[in-house]
């Protein structure tokens, strides 16, 4: 899905509870790949890859200027004969670590091998996010989740289309807080080389 079909969509779902919700969850990913920089994974189950979302996701990343948002794709049967972005097994999950941000995507909850080694990485410090269907274990041990139950009005795949375009999104409003010196002094700079406003 292109950017104007994205745009279309959310005219389309102006008014609904999908914009927000896919922002919110969009700015926590972005949020914890960005402040933590530690890298982001991006798993499912043996039965649905989410290498869709992958794929957008390492485009967002290069569009807005956010490497932290390329993705690991961790694949359950991944195998070293793969290519290198298609190789990455579940060890990997083993190895996370506080600063990373795993990303789990299911239209149905995971099994339970699965959710050990999620369990596992959210021990090491790992922060957890859950998109899927809202149900069973999952959503308890992510920090933050996008449910998409099983009948609603947009399916697993079009709502990732939504949280990838919007993580992408340079428009995420900055935090507050204290500004950068170089900022301060640019926008005193410009402030004392404005010319004075027009006397009638």
């Amino acid at each position: 899905m292109d950017a104007v079909r994205v745009a279309l969509l959310r005219e389309v779902l102006a008014g609904t509870e999908w914009l927000g919700a896919t922002r919110r969850f969009a700015g926590a990913l972005r949020g914890s790949v960005v402040s933590h920089g530690g890298g982001l994974l991006l798993v499912g189950t043996p039965e649905y890859e989410p290498w869709h979302l992958a794929a957008h996701l390492v485009d967002e990343a290069a569009w807005s200027g956010t490497p932290e948002l390329a993705p690991t794709l961790v694949r359950h049967d991944a195998r070293p004969s793969d290519p290198t972005h298609l190789a990455v097994g579940l060890g990997r999950l083993e190895a996370a670590r506080r600063g990373e941000t795993l990303l789990v995507v299911t239209p149905e909850g995971p099994a339970a091998p699965l959710l050990e080694r999620v369990s596992d990485a959210r021990r090491a410090g790992a922060t957890v996010l859950a998109l899927g269907p809202g149900r069973g274990e999952l959503p308890s041990l992510a920090h933050e989740s996008l449910a998409v139950p099983e009948g609603s009005e947009l399916d697993l795949d079009t709502v990732q289309h939504l949280v990838s375009a919007a993580a992408g999104e340079n428009a995420l409003p900055a935090p507050r807080g204290r500004r950068r010196l170089r900022d301060r002094v640019a926008r005193l700079a410009e402030h004392l080389t404005a010319p004075p406003p027009a006397r009638w």
